[in-house]
């Protein structure tokens, strides 16, 4: 059985709407309502879905860059949740992140040497020297040359401010790496080259990645399982062939519908999903998916279905594989 290095439970974030003068809370948007899973060591899950369903949030959770609602993050047999803010500063050293827009993520003031060298700074680790060292290093690691520790962010394109955000995210060695989009933002054939260099990393230094993303092609690519939200949850989980061979949930289908297979004679059904994503602030009765859904049944519409196994590691929140709910 594979060691487990994350496990999340009940994982929420609801965001207060207010409203009137004295701005007392008339609701609330439901961004991440009870996301729940195990993450193995030495494993990339990939979490997928439209945009706003919650997955960013989830992740930006797992680092507290967002304080949860509610929920447990248990890294390494440790509760997150119960850390003050310094105790979760130090617990950053395991768990870094690589942000979407690699532009934004980088101080256009600071050199690339300072970008790189600022979380060894923060942890303590090693002298000037040492630092200087390890940020060359690491530059030649993530295929940059090490000259380039002078320049600034803007003296480089797309896909090498990424390798620099990449490479500040490796500097203190961390088990877990939290990648949000990395490549969306990115030429499509740029794409391929980071992710090439995502995968070698982990390799190399025994790196665990939860890959965020909405394109199913880069999940498919890079993920050993995937689990797929919809309106702050999950909805399916499961090994990266078994979702694409085998999905479960109408609404994997739908998603993986719209994905362009490179073959001139094969002909895929496109599924047209009706209306829109019901809003976040005021979800639907019962299963999130069903106001929308082509296979939705009464049941759909009273009872929330729970995220449970219908054949061995694939899990799935969907009453058409629940029979003892029905």
């Amino acid at each position: 059985m594979p060691e487990t290095l994350l496990e999340v439970n009940n994982l929420q974030k609801y965001f207060p709407i207010k409203s009137g003068v004295l701005q007392k809370q008339t609701g609330a948007v439901k961004a991440v309502d009870g996301v729940s899973f195990k993450l193995h060591k030495g494993e990339t899950l990939g979490l997928v879905g439209e945009s706003g369903c919650g997955k960013s949030t989830t992740g930006r959770m797992l680092m507290r860059l967002l304080e949860p609602t509610g929920g447990e993050i248990i890294f390494e047999d440790k509760d997150l949740m119960t850390l003050s803010n310094s105790e979760m500063r130090k617990m950053r050293k395991d768990i870094q992140m690589v942000f979407q827009d690699p532009f934004a993520s980088l101080n256009p003031r600071h050199t690339v040497e300072k970008i790189i060298e600022e979380p060894l700074i923060v942890h303590g680790l090693g002298n000037r020297q040492e630092r200087k060292k390890r940020v060359r290093e690491l530059l030649e690691i993530v295929g940059l040359n090490s000259f380039h520790a002078k320049r600034y962010p803007h003296q480089f394109s797309g896909g090498q401010r990424q390798r620099i955000g990449i490479a500040r995210a490796l500097a203190v060695k961390p088990k877990l790496i939290i990648a949000d989009e990395p490549v969306s933002a990115l030429d499509v054939s740029i794409q391929s080259q980071v992710l090439n260099l995502l995968e070698d990393l982990q390799k190399d230094f025994d790196l665990t990645y939860l890959f965020i993303a909405h394109d199913l092609g880069v999940v498919r690519h890079i993920s050993d399982r995937v689990g797929v939200m919809y309106l702050g949850r999950i909805v399916e989980l499961t090994d990266s062939d078994r979702l694409y061979e085998s999905p479960k949930h109408p609404y994997t289908e739908a998603l993986l519908s719209s994905v362009p297979i490179p073959d001139p004679d094969h002909k895929q059904e496109r599924i047209i999903l009706s209306g829109d994503v019901p809003s976040p602030s005021n979800p639907p009765t019962g299963c999130p998916f069903h106001t929308r859904c082509p296979k939705a049944m009464d049941i759909c519409k009273q009872v929330v279905p729970t995220l449970q196994e219908v054949e061995q590691g694939h899990f799935t929140a969907c009453h058409l594989h629940g029979e003892e709910q029905i």
